[in-house]
């Protein structure tokens, strides 16, 4: 049990070489501090002895204290006397129907979370929520900017996330011989389902950055489901047990430098030598190209367009191989990087599944794919809300709290319809696939998805413009209060353009949608 304090002892301590100030009703020593405090020792001392949370909250993002203030805390504000009152669960709100979680920041988490009636959700799934968050607030958040300025992720990261189930949960249809640790919360592989899936990404998400959660399962959510669901034993054997403990990584690489989004034209070379394929070609923003140890490269093994592809299991110590990371506006720490093939040898044994196949492979990956980013997408501009909404109401211009500017509210306000308008439309896409046969899926909710893309990095995009908005001159700086806002901000267009652009999303949506309208007997 933390060591308590009264508001009188704390003042006792204001001195340079006695330094304690109380934020958010705890009680931190900064006197080892003082010379380190990027606002200067004076400022600290002034606030000495106080409560200083509300000079706090105005400069600095919740991130700091996260991950300085464990060195720093020393109690809590208190009288010493334990009442037995304080121990006993709260009454319920009148207005309350069902369980929370969560802070209860209005729209800041999805509305089953703060009490609302769901059919999609059990008690497992709340189970891999709670886990979720607990590794996201303690072994991410904290770390996030620091990690998005150094590029990279560190390797125990990786292995973190495995222990807790979390790498698995990416890639669930893994054979499950080969699964190095379990789900999270003890989820049994038989009673995983989509909307564990969904609950993973989402709280992923919630730390603000594509970098992160891109970096940390991005190419493994697309580069290895080809591999287990084509590829053969020995393939799956070779690379899911080192890839999903973290220590091996994996990417997808089809996206090539004279075309994104025209994947039948694609022109990396793959030439039969007898007992091997020799590979030729460039790809370009392959995320987690810089560190992939392997790579599910879609080369040309046939003639032109759909019916000459195919998929190949490129590694990385295969002499002829190179990367080099790219200089992107945002992700900075997923590892996008730019992919050579000079001369590879690559053993017959590494086609993953037939040859000439790989484009039926490569759609049947996109659904996945998609639906990922429509969930991250929206997450990223639920955390918009969220952080908005934090800030209007500490935040004071002209005299008043920026929550009580009308156009703020109603800024906020088409922010919230749009994500969760968003949200309730991916429910609704996840339970089809959670029911429909997978041979219809890629036809029946391809179009489906892919409109939902588009409304979800348009919502993102507008969200993180809105919110840069309200934060005003600190989201134009990296850091601080503004961080996330100024991150997203700059992130948004790895979410519109990657996985199929806005504009081919909403033309293939309208034209599939349209074929299976008229296969149905629509009356057009």
């Amino acid at each position: 049990m933390s060591k308590k304090f009264t508001i009188e002892e704390v003042a006792k301590h204001k001195s340079d070489n006695d330094c304690w100030i109380i934020v958010n009703d705890k009680i931190y020593d900064v006197t080892n501090f003082l010379d380190d405090h990027p606002g200067g020792k004076k400022v600290l001392l002034k606030a000495s002895g106080t409560d200083a949370t509300k000079q706090f909250n105005a400069f600095h993002s919740p991130s700091v204290l996260e991950k300085y203030g464990p060195k720093f805390l020393i109690g809590e504000v208190g009288t010493g006397i334990e009442e037995a009152a304080l121990d006993e669960e709260e009454e319920r709100s009148p207005l309350q129907i069902g369980e929370t979680f969560g802070d209860m920041v209005p729209f800041g988490d999805p509305m089953w979370y703060q009490d609302w009636y769901s059919p999609f959700y059990n008690d497992s799934h709340r189970a891999v929520r709670k886990a979720v968050r607990d590794f996201v607030e303690k072994e991410i958040m904290p770390y996030t900017y620091e990690w998005d300025e150094a590029k990279k992720l560190p390797q125990e990261l990786f292995e973190k996330a495995a222990k807790a189930g979390i790498l698995t949960a990416c890639c669930h249809h893994a054979p499950a011989d080969l699964i190095p640790y379990g789900y999270p919360a003890g989820v049994k592989p038989e009673d995983w389902d989509t909307f564990h899936n969904v609950v993973v990404a989402d709280e992923l998400s919630r730390c603000g950055s594509g970098g992160v959660t891109w970096g940390l399962i991005g190419g493994l959510g697309i580069g290895l489901p080809p591999v287990i669901l084509f590829g053969s034993d020995y393939l799956k054997k070779k690379v899911v047990p080192g890839i999903l403990s973290g220590r091996e990584f994996i990417c997808l690489a089809i996206t090539e430098p004279s075309g994104g989004s025209d994947v039948a034209n694609l022109v990396t070379e793959a030439k039969d030598m007898g007992d091997h394929y020799l590979v030729n070609g460039e790809k370009k923003w392959i995320t987690n190209g810089v560190f992939a140890n392997y790579f599910t490269v879609a080369v040309r093994t046939g003639g032109p367009g759909f019916e000459g592809v195919s998929f190949l299991l490129i590694e990385r110590t295969m002499p002829g191989v190179s990367t080099r990371q790219m200089h992107c506006s945002g992700v900075w720490s997923s590892g996008t990087a730019y992919v050579t093939f000079e001369d590879v040898k690559v053993p017959k044994e590494n086609l993953i599944g037939e040859e000439n196949q790989g484009f039926r492979y490569i759609v049947a990956n996109f659904n996945a794919e998609r639906m990922g980013i429509v969930i991250q997408a929206n997450r990223f501009a639920r955390v918009c809300i969220e952080e908005c909404l934090k800030y209007a109401h500490k935040r004071k211009t002209f005299g008043k709290r920026l929550i009580d500017h009308p156009v703020i509210r109603n800024k906020l306000a088409h922010m919230i319809r749009q994500v969760e308008a968003t949200h309730a439309w991916m429910e609704i896409l996840a339970y089809q696939s959670l029911h429909m046969p997978l041979e219809l899926q890629p036809l029946r909710l391809g179009g489906n998805i892919a409109l939902c893309k588009a409304q979800a990095t348009q919502t993102f995009e507008y969200c993180a413009r809105e919110a840069a908005q309200i934060f005003g001159g600190l989201s134009y700086t990296r850091g601080g209060q503004g961080e996330k806002i100024e991150r997203l901000y700059r992130e948004v267009r790895a979410f519109a353009i990657p996985g199929g652009s806005e504009e081919i999303m909403l033309e293939l949506g309208i034209r599939q949608s349209t074929k299976i309208g008229q296969f149905m007997g629509a009356k057009l």
